[in-house]
């Protein structure tokens, strides 16, 4: 099924919209204009129950409905804890006592949406009701755009851990920083382990008696590989009910989720489109170096690319297309040279990747173990999203042609113990090919 989707923020009346000719293979809405209260409450449930089972980063932090009427502000409320009372009470004499410690974490919200558009004719000569079709297509980006929105902010957390490097022989490297993963800093038991102590380190409390991670499916595989007799699967929980959404099993007291939105760092772009290259010509104490891959055409950009080069740190600090090179010649015509900021030699078949990830061009991958109260994230219910159907003749529509389907959110989340979240930093088998999300 493929629609034509428009943004919200920048759709106007000379954009493209779903026709009979159009793009919308399976049908159109069956006459919005005939929408009853009933039909309207059951599209606006169905939109929220379909979003909601890809809001997996969202469903452990402090909950807080949209005030209606109450301005873009929104507060979280953090609790301190009380200190130990180790004076020793007098005997008939009432102590001092104590008071909650309660500090208030302020956020703006911001709103997100999306619709998709149709003509007339095609609700007229269509056979399908499309306005459900639309709505699982809406409601799907809906629940991974607000997820995202949450998963940006839980990752940009201060307390971070790095899965160190193992080689064939078991022997272990430290790992100090992300460029330094490869696909060696596989996510192991021993690292479960290690973040789980983490978090009771600092007493943050379980989530009904565990604490929960994150994981990608691929960290999963890696994990699972490692832990073998000692991963406990969900098919052996003796409360079935009790399975959290994307629960995949429980390892040392963890609950694992798992969501192929757990956030992947991948190098960022040398050229547009391309975030990894590999050198074509020997490049001896020169600044230009030579890869295949195309580009559109010369250009500076605003500022220097960073890159490695074989693990180490350079700029780029022009692009341009050459086409009268030997090796230009044997490419098609044409390669795209790189000007760095300094000379230097670079043998052929030197890796060159944006920064960003492992210096060795490997996606990066998170796992994050969360405590109790550990964030807060605004509900998807009570107008926190909202599913909108327009009739013909909405808006500048005078002969009735138009109609549409899409959906607004109300959206923010927040950080409020940074020490109950702890990201952890592994590679994985699949460094090399995964996608960034």
């Amino acid at each position: 099924m493929n629609y034509e989707i428009r943004d919200l923020t920048f759709f106007s009346a000379g954009d493209v919209i779903n026709t009979t000719g159009g793009t919308l293979e399976e049908g159109a809405v069956s006459n919005p204009d005939a929408l009853s209260a009933e039909m309207k409450t059951f599209y606006d449930k169905t939109l929220i129950t379909l979003a909601g089972a890809s809001l997996i980063h969202e469903q452990f932090g402090q909950k807080r409905p949209i005030p209606k009427n109450g301005g873009k502000t929104i507060e979280f409320r953090k609790f301190s804890r009380l200190p130990k009372a180790l004076t020793p009470i007098t005997e008939g004499v009432t102590p001092a006592g104590n008071k909650l410690n309660v500090s208030a974490v302020s956020c703006t919200v911001d709103q997100y949406g999306d619709y998709i558009e149709q003509t007339d004719m095609l609700e007229l000569t269509s056979v399908d009701n499309t306005i459900v079709e639309a709505t699982k297509e809406l409601a799907a980006q809906a629940g991974l755009t607000l997820d995202t929105v949450v998963r940006n902010e839980l990752v940009g957390g201060t307390n971070v851990m790095y899965v160190p490097k193992v080689d064939e022989n078991g022997s272990e490297t430290e790992i100090l920083s992300r460029s330094d993963i490869t696909p060696e800093s596989r996510l192991r038991v021993k690292d479960v382990f290690k973040a789980a102590a983490q978090l009771k380190a600092v007493n943050a409390p379980k989530i009904n008696g565990s604490y929960v991670a994150i994981i990608h499916p691929y960290v999963a595989y890696d994990l699972m590989q490692d832990a073998k007799e000692q991963w406990i699967g969900i098919q052996k929980y003796a409360d079935p009910e009790k399975i959290l959404k994307g629960e995949i099993g429980t390892l040392g007291g963890v609950r694992f989720v798992e969501s192929t939105e757990a956030k992947i760092f991948s190098p960022a772009e040398i050229i547009p489109g391309v975030n990894r290259a590999v050198t074509i010509a020997d490049t001896s104490d020169d600044k230009y170096i030579k890869i295949t891959d195309y580009c559109e055409g010369n250009y500076t950009p605003a500022t220097p690319v960073d890159i490695y080069i074989n693990g180490e740190a350079h700029k780029v600090m022009r692009v341009f297309v050459d086409t009268s090179s030997e090796q230009a010649l044997a490419n098609n015509g044409r390669v795209t040279v790189l000007e760095l900021e300094s000379k230097m030699s670079i043998p052929a078949g030197s890796v060159i990747t944006g920064q960003g990830a492992g210096k060795d061009g490997s996606n990066v991958f998170c796992t994050l173990f969360l405590g109790e109260n550990a964030y807060g994230v605004t509900d998807i219910e009570g107008g926190g999203l909202e599913h909108i159907v327009k009739q013909r003749g909405y808006g500048n529509d005078p002969l009735n042609q138009r109609s549409s389907v899409g959906w607004k959110a109300t959206k923010v989340a927040k950080r409020l113990l940074e020490e109950y979240i702890l990201r952890v930093e592994s590679g994985s088998e699949f460094s090399a090919t995964a996608v960034s999300n």
